[in-house]
C-alpha cells in the first residue's frame, strides 16, 4: 500500500495516467491525494473530473481556485473563459453529477497518522490546527447546502486580506477561501498579497512566502499544497511540499510517494497559454 500526492492537474489527464503507470498505482490498495485545480487551461478537464470521481474512496482532492470558479461558471455567475477549455464539461451528460460531486470536496484534508495538512494554496499564517480545520468546515458546510450559489457569488474579491477571529459573514468566508485557494506571498504583518506571482528570488523585499512566516503550525505539521508553479525551482522548508510544477505550462507533473518521500515526474505532452 502506498500514499501518493499529485500536483495541479489543470486538465492534464494524459500526463496523470503516465505518471500513475510509472508508480503502478493500484486503486485497490493505494491512495491518491490531489492538491486541487483538477480543471482549466488543459484540454482534458472532463476526463480529470471523471477519473478522480470514479476512483471513489481511493482518491481525495481538495478544492482549488479553478475548481471553485468552474462551480461559479456552472451556476451562471461567470462566463466561460476560452482559455479554460471547460466547454466539454458543460456539454457532458453527467455534468450535473460531476458538479454536485465537486462542490462536496473539502478545502483542507488533515491526515493525523502522517501528520499532514493538504490544501490547494496553503494554510493561513494566523491559524493553528483547530482554526484551520474549523474554517475549512465553515465553508464546506455552505458549499454542500442549498445556499452554495450565494457563497460562490460572494467569494470574489481580495478584502479582507488579514485574518481576524471576529470576522463575520461574507468577509470571513472570503478570507477563508482566499487563504486556502489563492494565497502565495504575504506581507510581514501576515496580510495576503494577490498580485505577485514571481519566483521567490524575484519578488519585492516587502513580500514573504506564506510558509516562511512565523506560525508554529508550519513547524509542527507537514503541509502539502499546489497552486504556485513558480516555486518549481525554489527550496522550501523540509516539511513543506510544493507540488505544482507547472505541467499545463509545459513543465511537468509531480507525484510524491509519502512512504519514502520519493518524487516522480512526467514531462508535459502539450503546452497551453495563459
Amino acid at each position: 500500500m502506498a500514499t501518493y500526492f499529485v500536483g495541479d492537474l489543470q486538465g492534464c489527464f494524459d500526463e496523470l495516467q503516465l505518471l500513475l503507470e510509472k508508480v503502478q498505482f493500484n486503486p485497490n490498495k493505494d491512495r491518491l491525494y490531489l492538491v486541487g485545480d483538477l480543471v482549466a487551461r488543459g484540454d482534458k478537464s472532463l476526463a480529470c473530473l471523471r477519473f478522480v470521481k470514479n476512483l471513489g474512496a481511493s482518491a481525495q482532492t481538495v478544492l482549488g481556485n479553478h475548481d471553485l470558479h468552474l462551480l461559479a461558471t456552472y451556476a451562471g455567475l461567470k462566463k466561460i473563459k476560452a482559455c479554460d477549455h471547460v466547454e466539454e464539461i458543460f456539454q457532458a451528460e453527467d455534468c450535473a453529477e460531476l458538479m454536485d460531486w465537486l462542490r462536496k470536496q473539502p478545502l483542507c484534508v488533515h491526515l493525523p497518522e502522517q501528520n499532514i495538512l493538504m490544501s490547494h494554496a496553503g494554510i493561513s499564517p494566523d491559524w493553528d490546527l483547530a482554526t484551520t480545520k474549523n474554517c475549512a468546515q465553515e465553508v464546506e458546510q455552505i458549499l454542500t447546502s442549498p445556499n452554495y450559489v450565494a457563497l460562490l457569488q460572494s467569494m470574489y474579491g481580495e478584502e479582507p486580506n488579514r485574518w481576524q477571529a471576529d470576522l463575520k459573514g461574507e468577509e470571513r468566508l472570503r478570507y477563508i477561501i482566499n487563504a486556502f485557494t489563492r494565497m502565495r506571498f504575504c506581507y510581514r504583518n501576515h496580510a495576503l498579497d494577490f498580485a505577485c506571482k514571481l519566483p521567490v528570488n524575484q519578488a519585492p523585499s516587502t513580500l514573504v512566502p506564506w510558509f516562511d512566516l512565523n506560525n508554529p503550525l508550519y513547524q509542527e505539521v507537514n503541509i502539502i499544497f499546489g497552486h504556485w508553479a513558480s516555486l518549481i525551482h525554489c527550496t522550501t522548508p523540509k516539511n513543506i511540499y510544493a507540488l505544482d510544477t507547472g505541467c499545463v505550462w509545459g513543465n511537468y507533473l509531480s507525484l510524491l510517494r509519502w512512504e519514502d518521500k520519493k518524487i516522480f515526474t512526467q514531462q508535459a505532452i502539450k503546452t497551453y497559454q495563459d
